[in-house]
Order: C-alpha cells, then sequence, then structure tokens
C-alpha cells in the first residue's frame, strides 16, 4: 500500500484534533469542576442528574416558602405579644377603678387609657407584614377591622350574641393561609381575625367570608374590643356591677378581661407549636437537600487532581504530537535522491 503525503498529514492532522479536543475537554472540567459539562460527556448519568437537580429546586422551594412564612409568623407573634400586653394593662387599670374612691375626673383618666390601649389593639389587628393584611384571612388586601356605625344605635343596641351589634366589624374572612411543609403536608400559617378578636371559629363564618345570623363568641371566648370598649364606658359611669348599666358593669368587665387574655395567649400558644413545626421541617429540607447536593455531586462533579493531572499528560501528548508532526512535515522525498 502506497502511503501519499496528503494522507499522511491527514492522519497527523485528525491526532491533532483528537489530542486537542480531548485537553480541552479536561481543560473545561478543571475550570468548572464538572465533569459533566455536556450530555455527551456521560449519557448514562444525565436521567439520575435532571431527577437530582429537580428535587434540590422543589427543596428550595419548600425552603423559601417556609422562610417567608416563619418571618410573618415571627411577626405575627410579635404583635400578639403588644395585644396581651395591652388585655393585661386593661385588666390592671379596670381593677384600679373598682378598688379606689375615684373622682370623675380620675375615672375619666383610667377610661381615656382603655380607649387608648383598645387603639392599640385595633393597630395590631390591622398590622400588615410586606403590604398585606395578616389577620384578614384571604382578604389580605382589605383591611381586616373597622369602626362599626351602628355601634350603640338605640334601634339595635349592643348584644353580644350579634356581631352586627359590636363596636368593631370584621371584614376579612375564616381563610387562613395554608402552609405546604412537605408533600401532602399542610399546617395553617396564619391567624383569622374573626378567632382571635372576635373569639367566633372558623366554621361558625357562613362560606368563611360572612358570619351566620346571630353570630356569637364561643363558649369561653369573647370579642375583644366589645371588653375593651365596654370597660371603658363602665369606668366613665362608674358602674361597677349592675350588668344591666353602661358598659355591663366594672366587675363583670374585669371577667370579660380576663377572658380575652386567655383567649389571645391560647391562640398564641398554637402559633407557637405550628412556628416549631415549621422550623422542624425547615431542618428537615435543608438535610434534604445536602443529600441531593451530594447525589449530584457524585454523577457531574470531577476529581481534581485526577483532572489536572490528566491535563498534565494530555499536554504532554499534545506537544509530542505536534513535534512529530513538525519532524514529519519536513520530509521530502528529494532527500533520497
Amino acid at each position: 500500500m502506497i502511503v501519499t503525503q496528503s494522507s499522511t498529514f491527514r492522519l497527523m492532522q485528525t491526532n491533532l484534533e483528537r489530542i486537542t479536543s480531548k485537553l480541552q475537554d479536561l481543560q473545561n472540567q478543571g475550570a468548572t469542576g464538572l465533569r459533566l459539562n455536556k450530555p455527551s460527556d456521560d449519557p448514562a448519568s444525565i436521567g439520575p442528574v435532571l431527577t437530582t437537580r429537580t428535587q434540590i429546586r422543589d427543596t428550595d422551594r419548600f425552603l423559601t416558602t417556609m422562610g417567608v412564612t416563619a418571618d410573618k409568623m415571627a411577626a405575627t407573634d410579635g404583635y400578639m405579644a403588644s395585644i396581651e400586653t395591652a388585655l393585661q394593662s386593661a385588666k390592671e387599670i379596670t381593677t384600679n377603678a373598682i378598688n379606689s374612691s375615684l373622682s370623675d375626673a380620675d375615672r375619666a383618666t383610667l377610661a381615656d387609657q382603655i380607649d387608648q390601649l383598645k387603639n392599640q389593639l385595633l393597630d395590631s389587628a390591622n398590622a400588615t407584614v410586606d403590604g398585606k393584611y395578616i389577620f384578614a384571612g384571604y382578604q389580605e388586601n382589605t383591611k381586616p377591622f373597622t369602626a362599626n356605625p351602628n355601634y350603640n344605635n338605640p334601634l339595635t343596641p349592643y348584644n353580644p350574641a350579634d356581631s352586627t351589634t359590636w363596636p368593631y366589624l370584621y371584614n376579612g374572612d375564616a381563610n387562613p393561609t395554608k402552609l405546604q411543609i412537605s408533600p401532602g403536608e399542610y399546617l395553617d400559617a396564619t391567624i383569622t381575625g374573626n378567632q382571635l378578636f372576635l373569639g367566633v371559629s372558623n366554621a361558625n363564618w357562613v362560606n368563611s367570608t360572612t358570619p351566620a345570623t346571630g353570630t356569637q363568641p364561643e363558649p369561653g371566648k369573647i370579642d375583644i374590643f366589645s371588653a375593651l370598649t365596654r370597660a371603658s364606658e363602665a369606668i366613665r359611669a362608674n358602674n361597677v356591677n349592675n350588668p344591666a348599666g353602661p358598659g355591663g358593669g366594672m366587675q363583670n368587665g374585669l371577667t370579660n378581661l380576663e377572658t380575652a387574655a386567655d383567649q389571645e395567649r391560647i391562640i398564641r400558644s398554637r402559633l407557637g407549636t405550628r412556628a416549631t413545626r415549621v422550623e422542624d421541617a425547615t431542618q428537615q429540607e435543608q438535610s434534604v437537600k445536602i443529600d441531593l447536593q451530594q447525589i449530584l455531586s457524585r454523577y457531574q462533579d470531577a476529581d481534581s487532581i485526577a483532572t489536572f493531572n490528566d491535563i498534565s499528560k494530555q499536554q504532554t501528548a499534545f506537544q509530542a504530537a505536534l513535534n512529530i508532526t513538525a519532524k514529519v512535515s519536513k520530509i521530502s522525498i528529494l532527500d533520497y535522491i
């Protein structure tokens, strides 16, 4: 078989291209730290790599959602701490009004203090996080509590069994936001205003948006706004224990404030339990993500030491091929004439 000069050059060019391509692949692995930069690098690993990357994205989504929710829960707990402080202060003021001989001016001052606490409570009830009302259920763009213009209307006097006669109206709904903390597992991430401030369960809200006719607090619960409002009215009128008088009497008002404080503490405790569950789920998802990253690394990461050794060997082979090519290219038939 006759080997022509052109055939020789084609063989040398093909060999150089093969060595160059291999060297470029190794250098790319060394630069990126990945041995799998394109499907052809390892076709058998593509499926596991894509599946693992999808699982990591899902885990990141869980972590992001739970992180945002945990922040909202922490903010909610802060507002509830303010509510608890306000109710405790109202109890102290009412106790002072009952046990002391005060002038009308002194009682008016104490009543004003309770009114200020009620305003503080209203601010907490209408609190926002990231521009969204946290106690409004799904109606997070609607201010949950507004003053009832018909409160103390002679035609519709205050009735503890009818929410339409209470001092403040609830404009949110009875849908607490659900948080998915793992596949198939959800928990209530928010507290609805009807539960916390009115003492009415979500089940008593028609279609989860409007109160049922004659809606009233559950046994052992109370409308917190009414408790503060009527305690102030009883103090101003110096009504100590007449349930039929203004504000229902200070004694009754003190009992109502204690009920309101217990109501808030129970719901706050439940929120704390759910926040702990979110924290545990977050740690679990972080652990899962670490495991998935290790699996992904096993398929796509390059061994840096082995890669750089291979680069060194390939560079030596490349240099040798260049030297041989240079020598062969100088050979001519004229040298043998």
